[in-house]
């Protein structure tokens, strides 16, 4: 059950990650930015389904296989943030590529930390 129920979360979390990274780029957006955006954005949320999740109401293993695995395993992209940063560091964008990757880090840790300040604030 928890096998399937990761498959559906990833398919719906890639299509999620597919669909923001298309807004972005029609709105000009270079792929390292929306890269940068949707990593940021679901730092923040696995922060309010931990919290949810686990602090809140337990582990509720069938929902964390779902959201945290599933949804939010695929639509992070740990593998395209490192590919953009090579590639700005290929086009010889070495200042772009390290604020890049170290934007990227201490942003998604603040997000996540946001994220369970903010869930905690409401419940």
């Amino acid at each position: 059950m928890h096998l399937l129920l990761v498959a559906v979360g990833g398919a719906l979390g890639a299509m999620t990650r597919y669909s923001v990274y298309n807004v972005a780029a029609f709105y000009g957006n270079k792929p390292a930015w929306a890269t940068f955006f949707i990593n940021a954005v679901g730092a923040f949320l696995i922060g309010v389904a931990y919290l949810l999740l686990l602090e809140k109401s337990g582990e509720q293993a069938q929902l964390r296989s779902l959201i945290t695995v599933g949804f939010l395993g695929a639509f992070t992209t740990y593998s395209s943030y490192s590919l953009d940063a090579l590639q700005l560091f290929e086009q010889g964008q070495v200042g772009v590529a390290l604020f890049y990757l170290l934007g990227t880090m201490v942003v998604c840790v603040l997000a996540t930390w946001m994220g369970l300040t903010v869930t905690r604030f409401f419940l």
